[in-house]
């Protein structure tokens, strides 16, 4: 009998969750009137999605083993590293940066609206952490909101604001 690895055991706690989130989605009850969407579709994908991801990390082959002392050496390195970089790159800042983009994005979604705001908090992380590529980030970006706008305010029926955009 094999031992199961770490991600094989966080496999099998998030297939746990996702059963239960599965479960509990298939507890939400319909509207009385009939739609294309109803309220119960979206947790559903959410579960069996979180139930493939499990089943993938499961199955995944996992790394070579490391030893302690390259953990050492790695943590050694890191600290050199954080040292000698800006305040605004080194880890714990960039999750500060992060956390009030967040709280931004936040304060600015009705003012600006999903379209703006989204785009501006996707291309901005994605500058901040380094990606150079500044017309491919925007396109991206950009693409990926006005899919979500779309598919959410088209087809499900959920309201977003507009803002400064006449969508």
């Amino acid at each position: 009998m094999t031992r199961l690895n770490t991600n094989q055991w966080l496999a099998l706690i998030l297939a746990v969750f996702a059963v239960v989130y599965l479960w509990m989605a298939w507890q939400i009850p319909s509207f009385p009137l009939p739609r294309p969407v109803d309220s119960d579709l979206f947790p559903k994908v959410l579960g069996f999605t979180l139930l493939g991801l499990a089943a993938l990390l499961f199955f995944e082959r996992p790394a070579a083993a490391v030893s302690d002392d390259e953990v050492a050496d790695a943590a050694a390195e890191s600290a050199q590293v954080s040292d000698g970089q800006p305040l605004l790159l080194r880890p714990w800042s960039r999750v500060v940066v992060t956390s009030l983009a967040i709280v931004a994005y936040a304060f600015l979604l009705v003012p600006l609206g999903f379209v703006l705001a989204s785009t501006g908090l996707g291309f901005g992380l994605s500058w901040y952490y380094g990606y150079k590529r500044h017309v491919v980030n925007l396109a991206v970006a950009l693409g990926v909101v006005l899919t979500l706008y779309l598919t959410l305010t088209r087809a499900m029926g959920v309201y977003l604001p507009t803002g400064l955009l006449p969508i």
